[in-house]
């Protein structure tokens, strides 16, 4: 006969050193218990990867924190379930899908945690504070209001909401994050919103923000999995707002097929959105939409038509003057929204998109009229330096990196060395400095403030990669990658090979994160456009090598 002896309690010691019933214990396993019980008791909810990645792990790590947690939990004698479905047994479950999660506690397992501090019960505030969370205020009896009324809980997940976003703005995306005043990241601030949500609206508003937050992090992977999961809120549940979702799922999605280089699936997506009758009555009438959707087009246009301009100039001027002209309507739309954020991201690309068109020889667009090569120039360091004044006329807003690669690929863009050149031709190259560069922003020329930038563009780099370094800031990898590279460049141009060295021992460890045409791009820029004597001592990647011919 099966025993009917009730399973024994576990105590749980929250304070370091963390131990289970007296036994050490791994912090990560015990954290990633706490946080399923946590989540047991307020509402049998689930803890997802994104729920690890920042807390106790990152993207390259996961998989073995989690293998080492289910080895603790079973020698804890624990039955920890994992998937979307609550209601399987754990013993009947797939261990080979184990790792991908969502991660949950039956309610019988829920019951047997002794949560202490110091031999005593843990308090919820406790609890939390281990977990990096907020402790949640208990509801008082009585206060229960019906699910469509406003409450005051909506304020506390609006007050979440925003500073998600004002974190992201402000390049705080993911703990840790140095030197911000005790206020959080934009991946913490989202979560306490979702433990905050109210709604099928709100929760599903949590998991869209999730995924814009995790593809501005370059993790493609975790984005698409919170879009797949909103797809299945939006389904399971008549949402308030389910166009709006909707139409940013698509463009979310879309923004994850560019990153990944997949212009034509990054453009079919966009596409089908704008013929979509209900989506398209969205991206008519809703700016922030018809900004994301203008921006994306734009850039997708911009990379057609450079790939294009060596081989079929006409269908490349045509993707040209629809890139600038997608730029304008996202700009405009950013304005109607009043959202200088995003409009000093167009202001960017619109200046960069025009010297790069500049540079593969559309120069004659309308859009791009001029007397002669350097009022290209001249207009595409005016829209940077109106992106750069944007950002600093925005409260909190934090400054672009983008702004400093694009300007420093401006400054070096005239300098045409032979491949390899020796270390005295590479030297003798003259990019514009940072001075030359301000006096071409004319008017907008207090943009570039010394504080910011510096009186040397080694110096401009160095600032914004010790930001990185030291977790005031959080650049994805393109991002970082570039300003390792420029960095590499212009400390080589000063004559300091062993810094240009270090800057490109770096980047070495950013390629792998990259897509196979920005490793390309690197790859061919180390290999070719740094002195002979740099690429001799902090050896280049290899091209790829040419596919062999078959033998006949």
């Amino acid at each position: 006969m099966p025993s009917t002896t009730a399973p024994a309690l576990l105590s749980i010691e929250l304070t370091s050193p963390q131990s289970v019933d007296g036994r050490r214990a791994a912090f990560q396993s015990l954290w990633l218990l706490v946080r399923m019980q946590h989540a047991h008791a307020h509402g049998g909810g689930v803890v997802r990867l994104a729920d690890l990645r920042g807390e106790v792990s990152d993207a390259s790590t996961l998989r073995m924190v989690v293998s080492r947690a289910f080895r603790d939990f079973k020698a804890w004698g624990l039955d920890v379930g994992w998937g979307e479905d609550l209601q399987r047994e754990p013993r009947f479950l797939n261990a080979e899908r184990r790792s991908q999660g969502p991660f949950w506690l039956p309610a019988a397992e829920a019951k047997r945690l002794r949560l202490l501090v110091e031999d005593r019960p843990a308090t919820a505030a406790e609890v939390a504070s281990f977990l990096g969370l907020r402790a949640r205020k208990p509801q008082t009896a009585g206060a229960m209001t019906p699910p469509d009324a406003v409450h005051l809980q909506d304020a506390a997940f609006w007050e979440q909401l925003v500073a998600s976003q004002q974190a992201a703005r402000q390049g705080r995306l993911m703990s840790p994050v140095a030197g911000s005043n005790g206020t959080g990241s934009a991946l913490e601030a989202i979560r306490l919103a979702g433990t905050l949500a109210a709604s099928d609206f709100q929760r599903a508003l949590v998991t869209l923000n999730e995924a814009m937050l995790w593809r501005r992090l370059g993790d493609n992977e975790q984005a698409r999995r919170r879009l797949q999961a909103l797809k299945k809120q939006r389904l399971a549940h008549h949402v308030a707002g389910n166009d709006y979702l909707g139409a940013m799922e698509c463009i979310v999605s879309a923004w994850c097929a560019y990153t990944a280089r997949d212009l034509p699936l990054a453009q079919s997506l966009l596409g089908g959105m704008a013929e979509d009758p209900a989506r398209a009555l969205v991206l008519r009438h809703h700016p922030d939409v018809r900004f994301e959707w203008c921006n994306l087009w734009a850039l997708a246009c911009r990379s057609r038509a450079l790939a294009l301009a060596a081989d079929d100039r006409p269908a490349a001027a045509a993707l040209a003057e629809e890139s600038l002209q997608r730029f304008g309507e996202a700009l405009a739309a950013a304005f109607e929204s009043h959202s200088f954020d995003a409009a000093q991201h167009v202001a960017a690309n619109m200046g960069m998109a025009a010297w790069l068109f500049d540079r593969v020889g559309l120069s004659d667009l309308p859009a791009l009229a001029h007397d002669g090569p350097a009022d290209t120039t001249r207009r595409a360091v005016q829209w940077i330096a109106f992106s750069e004044w944007l950002c600093g006329h925005t409260d909190g807003q934090g400054r672009s990196a983008w702004n400093a690669i694009y300007l420093m690929r401006i400054a070096r863009g005239h300098c045409k060395p032979d491949k390899q050149p020796t270390l005295a031709q590479f030297r003798a190259q003259k990019p514009l400095d940072p001075a030359a560069v301000s006096k071409l922003a004319g008017p907008l020329a207090d943009a570039f403030d010394a504080a910011n930038w510096p009186a040397r563009w080694v110096d401009v780099a160095q600032a914004r990669l010790a930001d990185h370094q030291a977790g005031r800031r959080r650049y994805p990898g393109l991002q970082q990658g570039s300003l390792l590279f420029e960095h590499a460049w212009y400390a080589a141009h000063a004559g300091d090979l062993k810094a240009a060295e270090r800057s490109l021992d770096l980047l070495r460890e950013v390629l792998p994160q990259l897509v196979p045409s920005d490793r390309a791009y690197f790859t061919e820029s180390w290999n070719d456009a740094l002195p002979a004597e740099l690429v001799l001592e902090a050896k280049p990647p290899r091209r790829p090598s040419a596919p062999r011919k078959k033998a006949r």
